[in-house]
């Protein structure tokens, strides 16, 4: 029996317990069921991890599915989508078992490599230049402040708690360290604040996912050869900032005036798409994940009306809402939440309690750092949105899953801790934007986010 699943029904038997008696509800019976209806599964997949292709076509097709519903639902409710994606990646991963752990591991590097940059550029696409240079001493400081604030509660927890290592408890931290920009990108374009709150919380992410990323795997080395480096991660943090900055740019700008000749030409986007995963390759070949690349690249085409004019040429007019890049953009985020539900496994109970207790205290320091951070001018609205903005997502699955490939201690235990805590930080911040959608927003004054205090404003 499937411990996921024998998890879920006796936790559902003890809630309904609580409610009416349950003398005669025999679980045996259910689990019976399950069993049968496992191996009718096991019989339309093949021998192997992974399951014949009508079937995944069948798991494709629900995923589509399960992602158009989740987006509509969340833009009626506000309920971000991210779970219950997640929770059908467990169902058709760990429960059914139609594709099989080792066949995710398999794919890991493929597929998050396309997730990463997919998602980071079209992040830059839609962050507006003029309003990260507003904002931008904003998300510095909470990115900062809140990634060693995670990191440090993490690294202490799992020290104490599980007794590993103080390097690996450090690598576990920084990889939970930063909110997902897969998911805040997505989140803030539904929520009615202002867009320089907007702006702030989607660059905020966008560098917690950088940093994670090229902290985790100056760790990953560390950790391989048995010492640590100070001088070597600022040596490797500086050259993939260096890196990152001269690839975005140097590329994007350049082709930010190529394809304005090309206008709104057939093959435009799936050419630009080429030149972007060819950055992918030279943003890692030079030791820069390829993350801070694709953001900037995305940035430099977003904003492409605005920097035309300050380097002085003429732009047609082109269409900057390409269906083609917003159908990928939903195909790869869908895919991937899916993903991360499928790497969930479930090995010993503390393990769970303890990714819980972890984002529940990462909230708490959120609070901290965003009342810190925030000055009065910004709204209600606006500050509660930032104080539960805490999703944990794309860096953290991928970076999770790297332990096991590289063959290092405690390595099949960092992807249960994370699932638990992604899952956790993305109810915690459903439950929190849930709770701001209740707080009108204000009347937008100098730009949107910056009015005068009033009594609703004073905390």
């Amino acid at each position: 029996m499937n411990p996921i699943f024998f998890g879920i029904l006796e936790l559902v038997k003890g809630q309904v317990g609580n409610i009416i008696p349950l003398e005669d509800f025999d679980t045996s019976i259910i689990l019976e069921k399950f069993n049968e209806f496992q191996n009718f599964v096991g019989t339309l997949s093949q021998e192997g991890p992974i399951a014949s292709a009508h079937v995944l076509l069948l798991a494709a097709g629900v995923v589509i599915f399960s992602g158009v519903v989740g987006e509509a639902f969340f833009k009626k409710t506000g309920i971000p989508d991210v779970a219950f994606l997640m929770i059908l990646g467990v169902i058709i991963g760990p429960i059914l078992g139609i594709i099989q752990p080792e066949a995710v591991y398999q794919i890991v590097p493929y597929f998050a490599a396309l997730a990463l940059i997919i998602i980071m550029f079209d992040g830059g696409l839609n962050l507006d230049l003029k309003q990260i240079v507003k904002t931008a001493h904003f998300s510095f400081t909470l990115a900062i402040l809140g990634f060693i604030l995670s990191v440090t509660i993490t690294t202490l927890a799992v020290h104490y708690v599980l007794d590993w290592l103080w390097l690996e408890s450090i690598l576990l931290g920084s990889i939970v360290g930063g909110s997902s920009s897969a998911i805040v990108f997505g989140l803030v374009r539904n929520i009615k604040i202002s867009e320089e709150t907007k702006n702030m919380l989607s660059f905020e992410s966008a560098l917690t996912d950088i940093l994670s990323t090229i902290i985790a795997f100056i760790l990953f080395e560390a950790i391989l050869v048995g010492q640590f480096d100070l001088q070597v991660l600022q040596e490797t943090l500086g050259r993939a900032i260096v890196v990152g900055l001269i690839l975005g740019f140097g590329v994007g700008i350049p082709w930010m005036y190529v394809s304005t000749k090309l206008g709104n030409t057939q093959h435009a986007y799936m050419l630009t798409l080429g030149i972007l995963f060819v950055l992918f390759f030279l943003a890692n070949s030079f030791g820069e994940s390829g993350a801070l690349t694709a953001l900037v690249f995305g940035l430099m085409l977003g904003n492409r009306n605005n920097l035309a004019k300050i380097l002085k040429f003429k732009l047609p007019r082109v269409e900057l809402d390409d269906p083609t890049h917003n159908q990928l953009t939903f195909l790869v985020r869908s895919f991937f939440f899916v993903f991360v539900g499928l790497m969930a496994s479930i090995g010993r109970f503390e393990y769970a309690i303890l990714g819980v207790g972890i984002t529940i205290a990462i909230y708490f320091g959120r609070l901290i750092v965003s009342k810190i951070t925030l000055t009065k001018r910004f709204s209600l609205l606006d500050r509660k949105v930032t104080y539960s903005m805490i999703p944990r997502g794309l860096a953290a699955a991928v970076l999770a899953t790297i332990p096991v490939t590289l063959g290092l201690p405690n390595a099949e235990v960092y992807p249960q801790i994370v699932f638990f805590i992604i899952l956790a930080s993305v109810i915690i911040t459903t439950i929190g934007l849930g709770r701001s959608k209740k707080i009108p927003p204000p009347e937008p004054k100098e730009g949107g986010f910056i009015q005068k205090p009033s009594e609703d404003t004073k905390e």
